[in-house]
């Protein structure tokens, strides 16, 4: 991180109403040489002063056409990480809190994915017979990796077809970090469950055996969302017994379970579609983050319709609400002061590697 010409120590304890203020002024200074991407999961008080929103990829696609000279990024690292791959040379990318992870990327790193695959060497062809497709919701390295490997990203939205084009190619995927994405993507395709193997990275051979290795089309990298994990079937069931009329949608992030029983599957922007594409006076269970669920409860409110959260108790994307109005208003007073803070830059030689696997599937999706 580059030294703060104005230190964060000064924000830390400062009152949201001044954050706000101070946020306004500078990026009135700022002008259009900032464009503030805000992530669908985003806390209320930042995502207000959104140039940008969306899903990651669309935000990044979205910033790289700007003329701005910097994207502050407001998500999550692996999603300024995007925005660094797919920029132009002169734009910086930005997060306003380094720390602003994501525990589901973190569940995959490249070591581990480097072992994965001289362990299936052990049993297979795996150049030849294993496709590796990650997740965009995964660090910049292993999109590198999969583009040294012929291998490709996908999304939530266009994860069956990605995986339709890997399968052309190779007779199986490995696919990581999230294994029910992977699962769902693949039951849709007609795969059986018993085909579609969890490959444990702390384990030795992902603790599988041999013939498990061979028989399974799919290997399932043992990771998940710890917030979409949160929802359950009985959470589905209770609203259907109380509203029998009601309809239910989950992201792909949540258990195959979840996703059976719902009415409706697919990404944020699926969701947020759906619902609002959705006739009056509707009454739906929402199975994602709850910062998106209480967004979109308020734009259809007026059209008598009703939203849910699928769970009782709270499931936010915790990581992102660290970007708070403190961090904003730091990190634009020090971009009005021509100081660039916490730049996001992805090595030339894994963003080479990563833009061909992020070129791949958005050639095919």
């Amino acid at each position: 991180m580059q030294t703060a010409n104005i230190s964060f120590d000064r924000f830390n304890q400062l009152q949201d109403d001044a954050c706000h203020q101070r946020i306004r002024d500078a990026r009135a200074r700022l002008g259009k040489e900032a464009v503030l991407l805000c992530h669908h999961y985003q806390r209320a008080d930042v995502y207000q002063y959104a140039d940008l929103t969306g899903d990651s990829l669309k935000l990044s696609r979205l910033a790289a056409q700007t003329d701005s000279r910097y994207i502050v990024f407001c998500g999550v690292h692996f999603m300024a990480e995007v925005a660094d791959i797919l920029s132009k040379p002169e734009q910086i990318a930005i997060l306003p809190d380094l720390a602003a992870g994501c525990s589901m990327a973190d569940m995959a790193n490249l070591a581990k994915v480097e072992r994965c695959w001289r362990e299936l060497g052990e049993v297979l062809e795996v150049d030849e017979q294993v496709t590796p497709v990650t997740y965009i919701n995964s660090a910049a390295d292993l999109k590198a990796f999969c583009g040294a490997h012929g291998g490709i990203v996908c999304t939530s939205s266009n994860a069956g077809t990605i995986a339709a084009w890997a399968f052309a190619r190779r007779e199986k995927i490995l696919f990581f970090p999230d294994q029910h994405l992977g699962r769902w993507t693949g039951a849709q395709m007609g795969i059986p469950l018993d085909e579609m193997m969890v490959w444990d990275p702390d384990l030795e051979m992902g603790g599988l055996s041999a013939e498990e290795i061979r028989r399974a089309r799919l290997l399932l990298w043992k990771g998940h969302c710890s917030v979409h994990q949160m929802f359950q079937p009985a959470h589905i069931l209770r609203f259907r017994n109380q509203y029998p009329d009601g309809l239910v949608i989950a992201h792909p992030e949540c258990s195959f379970e979840v996703c059976r029983q719902s009415d409706f599957v697919g990404s944020t922007e699926h969701i947020v579609r759906t619902i609002k594409d959705a006739s009056p006076n509707t009454r739906w269970l929402v199975g994602t983050e709850l910062n998106l669920v209480n967004r979109l409860a308020e734009e259809v409110r007026g059209q008598g319709k009703i939203v849910q959260f699928m769970a009782p108790t709270v499931c936010m994307c915790s990581t992102m609400q660290r970007i708070d109005p403190q961090h904003l208003a730091w990190t634009l007073e020090n971009l009005a002061e021509g100081e660039v803070v916490n730049r996001i830059t992805v090595p030339e030689h894994e963003k080479d590697l990563a833009r061909l696997a992020l070129e791949r599937m958005l050639s095919v999706s």
